[in-house]
């Protein structure tokens, strides 16, 4: 016997349990279904853990200037691991014991401990059970994918989530990949202490942004210690001869090198968790790389059937994961024609300082051929950077010359994460520049220069 729901959520990531909320709050009977933790990567082994470790390995790093600021501390900065472990596991602890209560207290809805799989195209079986629903909403996530290099499976290798877990300070942490997340816990792990090494199969780190970007993060990490190889090719995986570390061999840019490190994390991306759903037992169709195929309101290739969050492919951010949720619940509950080809493209890479991404780059609007202007300021022009002792980094602004709507925004600066927001909202706003350009910003502020910054915009060559 099946038991009948008037809607399944599969997966407890951003989108899930607020959209069981909504649901609920309709008038419906729902389950969603957790096979491992509630609130998914964000909250447990990604964004929430990894911002708490930001935040102390930001502190180390003060404290290690501290004479810059006139403030004598007596005796070596150093970090206690352990304590440092005990303050990010509260944290998620917190969050997950939160959204747990929510969850049970929730009238209408039954959280489901189990692996899901499709059995027909309305029905999936969790450990025996047999559910069924006309609406089934599948956000199940995301996990990290290893880099097929020869010995790779032959020593420990960890991973954004098995990082987690470690309570020692690596003596030499190496890391595979110069992108978003390899690039956060190399600057962490350094300013903890650890000896880094970032590397790289392309030629400069995070490939997708423009290359002032990539140069620019590059230097600022270089300078607190992190050595980097670029162009990496060739690369072979053993233990070292002590037996207590990593050895790898390889060629950078044509160059052979031997690097021996303690620990070694793989930082190369991601996959979506389908290949363990049933799907095609339902008809539901994934690309080549697994990602399930939806339109623009995130429907399958099945009537009924959504995906939402890391297992589209639509965009695999924890604030585009709860924007799809927002999209489903307009279209279905509230007589909107939400689409997720609405949004615009947001990100941060959360260095320090943070890199706020919004919009097209640089050579994405050359790639559009329409006219455009520029504007970039250096830190070192921005008071308030100069009064925090902040100077790196740059702010850029892309606008269309012609209709005078902002394109795009790198701001690698300090607050840049948040800072770019102002930008964001003028996008979406769907306002000239000019609108901030005009604004009185409050002084002194890093925002008072964005008018400033639209000031100084010259055509892009």
């Amino acid at each position: 016997m099946a038991t009948h729901y008037d809607a399944l959520i599969i997966g407890s990531g951003q989108a899930g349990p607020f959209l069981a909320a909504r649901l609920v709050e309709a008038g419906m009977q729902v389950a969603l279904i957790e096979r491992e933790h509630l609130g998914g990567t964000c909250v447990n082994d990604g964004c929430m853990p990894t911002k708490t470790l930001v935040a102390s390995a930001r502190v180390a790093h003060l404290a290690r200037r501290a004479r810059d600021f006139g403030v004598v501390l007596h005796g070596a900065v150093g970090v206690d691991m352990k304590a440092i472990k005990t303050r990010k596991d509260a944290v998620v602890d917190n969050a997950v014991k939160g959204l747990t209560q929510w969850l049970e207290g929730m009238q209408g809805l039954r959280l489901v401990r189990g692996h899901a799989r499709f059995v027909a195209p309305h029905a999936v079986e969790v450990d025996g059970e047999t559910l069924e629903a006309p609406k089934i909403f599948i956000n199940t996530g995301g996990r990290p994918v290893l880099p097929d290099w020869p010995g790779l499976d032959q020593v420990p290798v960890l991973t954004n989530t098995s990082m987690m877990a470690l309570d020692v300070l690596p003596r030499h942490l190496v890391v595979i990949g110069g992108s978003y997340i390899g690039l956060e816990f190399a600057q962490i792990y350094r300013r903890f202490g650890a000896e880094v090494t970032v590397l790289e199969y392309a030629d400069r780190l995070i490939a997708r942004e423009d290359p002032e970007v990539s140069q620019e993060v590059q230097a600022i990490l270089e300078r607190e210690g992190v050595r980097f190889l670029l162009g990496v090719r060739d690369a072979r995986v053993s233990s070292s001869a002590d037996g207590q570390g990593i050895r790898i061999a390889l060629a950078a840019a044509g160059t052979a090198h031997e690097i021996e490190g303690s620990h070694l994390l793989a930082a190369v991306g991601r996959r979506p968790n389908t290949d363990d759903l049933g799907l095609e037992r339902a008809g539901i169709a994934t690309d080549a790389r697994g990602f399930i195929t939806v339109d623009a309101q995130l429907r399958t290739s099945v009537p009924g059937v959504w995906a939402l969050g890391d297992a589209n492919g639509q965009g695999s951010f924890t604030h585009t994961a709860y924007n799809d949720h927002e999209i489903v619940a307009a279209n279905l509950l509230d007589g909107e024609a939400r689409r997720s080809t609405e949004r615009i493209p947001a990100y941060a890479l959360f260095t320090d300082p943070p890199l706020g991404r919004i919009g097209m780059t640089e050579a994405q609007a050359r790639a559009s051929g329409r006219p455009a202007l520029v504007g970039v300021m250096p830190m070192s022009r921005v008071g308030r950077a100069k009064e925090r002792g902040e100077t790196q980094g740059f702010m850029k602004v892309l606008v269309d010359a012609k209709t005078e709507r902002i394109l795009g925004a790198a701001l690698l600066c300090i607050e840049g994460d948040e800072i770019v927001h102002s930008l964001l909202d003028a996008m979406a706003a769907d306002a000239s520049y000019r609108v901030i350009r005009r604004c009185v910003h409050i002084h002194p502020t890093v925002s008072e220069l964005i008018p400033a910054l639209l000031d100084g915009l010259v055509p892009l060559r």
